[in-house]
């Protein structure tokens, strides 16, 4: 494979370190007894806040980890988790181009040295960013074998050096996840599969990869089926497919349990792509096939901004309709552009989104066990080994202004008010009753006849927004 050469970030008149690709991966022991630490990012300092005034661009101006919002620190309301694929297996590629990027630690090989240089690199980048929590999919972190058994011995021996990588760090995953949706075998889905030999083979990916999370001491473990809808209904037995996933749900569940595993499983709500309609729409679908199969205390909602906008909502709607239905368990962080039409994984750098959807995780109580976890990945055009830390920090300094923000509209009061008027009409006798469940019809139509016509008043729309727009 032909090495790239990239142009060097210049960033001297910001007194910043030079970074460049240019920088020699180590040549790190093949035993676990060395982590190589600080040979990947040598001219990265660790990302330390500096305050708004900053124009460090390796530096937070917003994120203050151990500063006290509300009663928690920051970094527990926000417990920031970093995606290991985008990150350290991105490469800028898409439909229409090659990659574009040739990390310095990365040959383009998918062997098992490969694989212990990238996690090694990977343990670097959390310690720098101050980041203590990372996200795996099984087959991003090791290369898959031949058979089952062999995949399996591939990802211990990865596993085992992240181990001792985490025991070093104090580091641990958010979560793990299996990956169903690369190999063709997957081309039908994986527990919604036609095949029964996949839908076996699946059981056994996820088996593993819930040993592996519960072993790295993983808090939760997510579920996110790319390849299970349909493209189309004329030969799709979706009632029966539905019924696979479910019994598929509920083996898990059981695993679970036996095995002592504590974490909180997790359903990843997205409408379509790579299939046309994927079974877990939006978080009102999921929360639906929860409920319809007994499996609605055992699972919580990933809430995926991106994939809320690509089913026709906000990302606060589904943060919101998943915190009011008890589900709310995590959010992975990004955002797509609204002028084009599939999931981009940008990083979230909208600070007005951020607010809305921090109003909701401060109503829920915060996340915990889950947290915000970037699953986003660098611009194409972005090649410099500093924009990974940079797309990181605008991305958490952009969710700790929501957080600020979102603790000035609650103490101020105002937009609560709002609400509260709008609605205190049934704050009288009447509405106490009708929402206590006993306004049955007749006395409803006997109360409307005494009132008449009834006064409504303005929902004050222009003045919530003027007032949210304030805070910002």
């Amino acid at each position: 494979m032909k090495k790239a050469v990239f142009s060097v970030f210049i960033i001297s008149l910001l007194a910043v370190p030079n970074v460049t690709n240019a920088a020699v991966p180590p040549t790190c022991p093949a035993d676990l007894e060395s982590s190589c630490e600080g040979e990947f990012f040598p001219g990265v300092p660790n990302i330390l806040y500096e305050g708004p005034s900053s124009n460090n661009p390796l530096a937070f101006k917003w994120y203050n980890a151990e500063e006290v919002i509300l009663g928690k620190k920051m970094k527990e309301w926000l417990r920031f988790s970093v995606a290991f694929w985008h990150t350290f297996r991105g490469t800028g590629g898409d439909p229409f181009g090659a990659p574009t990027k040739a990390w310095p630690w990365e040959d383009g090989s998918n062997s098992l040295d490969m694989a212990k240089t990238r996690m090694r690199a990977n343990f670097e980048f959390l310690k720098k960013l101050g980041v203590d929590r990372w996200c795996f999919h099984d087959r991003d972190i090791a290369p898959e074998g031949k058979t089952i058994q062999e995949t399996n011995a591939n990802l211990d021996e990865i596993v085992a050096l992240a181990k001792k990588l985490q025991e070093e760090t104090n580091i641990i995953p958010l979560w793990g996840t299996a990956q169903l949706f690369h190999h063709p075998r997957f081309m039908h889905g994986a527990a919604t599969s036609s095949e029964l030999g996949v839908y076996l083979y699946s059981a056994a990916q996820v088996k593993k990869a819930i040993e592996v999370t519960h072993y790295l001491g993983g808090e939760n473990y997510v579920f996110w089926g790319g390849r299970e809808g349909y493209q189309s209904l004329l030969n799709t037995d979706m009632e029966r497919e539905l019924d696979h996933m479910a019994r598929f749900f509920e083996a898990a569940v059981a695993y679970k349990k036996k095995i002592g595993f504590n974490g909180t499983f997790l359903i990843e709500p997205k409408p379509q792509e790579p299939t046309k309609h994927q079974y877990d729409w939006d978080a009102a679908t999921s929360a639906n096939f929860l409920r319809k199969y007994g499996l609605i205390n055992e699972f919580k909602l990933n809430i995926e901004c991106n994939h809320a906008t690509l089913s026709g909502h906000s990302c606060h709607h589904e943060v919101e309709t998943a915190r009011i239905n008890g589900l709310l368990g995590n959010i992975d962080a990004n955002s797509g552009d609204p002028q084009v039409g599939w999931d981009t994984d940008q990083f979230m750098m909208d600070v007005a989104e951020a607010t809305m959807v921090m109003l909701s995780v401060i109503k829920n109580g915060g996340l915990a066990p889950g947290g915000f976890n970037f699953d986003a990945k660098l611009r194409r055009e972005s090649t410099d080994v500093e924009d990974m830390f940079i797309g990181h920090i605008a991305g958490m300094d952009t969710l700790a202004r929501g957080l600020r923000n979102a603790r000035k509209l609650i103490e101020e009061g105002q937009l609560s008010e709002i609400v509260k008027k709008r609605y205190k009409s049934f704050d009288s006798e009447l509405g106490g009753e009708i929402e206590a469940g006993n306004g049955d019809f007749e006395l409803l139509e006997k109360k409307a006849v005494e009132l008449g016509e009834p006064q409504v008043a303005s929902g004050k729309q222009e003045l919530a927004e003027m007032i949210f727009q304030s805070a910002l």
